[in-house]
């Protein structure tokens, strides 16, 4: 009796033993990749009734999180004191455009020089795909957001691109948004608004 009892503890030692091997295993595997700023990027897109504006916004920093060849996390900081319009070729306009993209009408950088995005979920969809869940924080307001993203392993890491839509009226970014005025006309600039985001990521 004591012999069967024996070889059971024995048993149970060893699976415990396994399964914390595992556990480390899978612990291990987990990779957090650098975002490569240099080589990454964000392009808005703001749309009005009389038309739309585009530019670019650079990286601070960022990382993706892989286990194997699946995403599992990340995260991404963009500097909004960098922030540039694309489009348009007047100067003096352009430069009006940014200054007022800067001041508090809208993303009020010299409080809030940063934004950023956690990733809290990422299920599978695809190979590839993943449906992405995360934290997106601008103007010190945070807020939960899901969109699609396409991820593949290179040679030296992972690449991840995707599109954020996002409701401008939730971060307290109120200038001429149906959300807060009535009346507009032809000024009312939509609350959503796209990034899209591509990061290049290396070990």
């Amino acid at each position: 009796m004591k012999s069967v009892k024996f070889f059971l503890a024995s048993v149970a030692v060893a699976l415990f033993v396994s399964g914390a091997a595992s556990a480390d295993d899978k612990v291990k595997k987990a990779t957090n990749l650098k975002v490569n700023t240099s080589k990454s990027e964000l392009t808005w897109v703001g749309k009005k009734v009389t038309g739309e504006h585009t530019g670019k916004i650079a990286l601070k920093e960022g990382t993706i999180t892989m286990d194997g060849a699946k995403l599992t996390g990340g995260k991404f900081v963009a500097d909004l004191t960098t922030i540039t319009n694309t489009d348009l070729t007047d100067k003096e306009y352009n430069g009006k455009l940014i200054g007022h993209l800067k001041s508090d009408d809208f993303f009020a950088v010299e409080k809030h020089p940063t934004a950023t995005f956690v990733v809290t979920k990422a299920t599978p969809k695809s190979t590839g795909v993943y449906e992405v869940t995360g934290d997106l924080t601008i103007k010190g307001i945070t807020k939960p957001v899901t969109f699609p993203v396409t991820v593949k392993t290179t040679a030296t890491g992972a690449e991840a691109t995707g599109k954020i839509v996002v409701d401008r009226s939730k971060y307290d970014i109120k200038y001429n948004s149906k959300s807060f005025f009535e009346n507009l006309g032809d000024k009312m600039i939509n609350d959503d608004f796209s990034i899209d985001v591509k990061l290049v990521a290396s070990k």
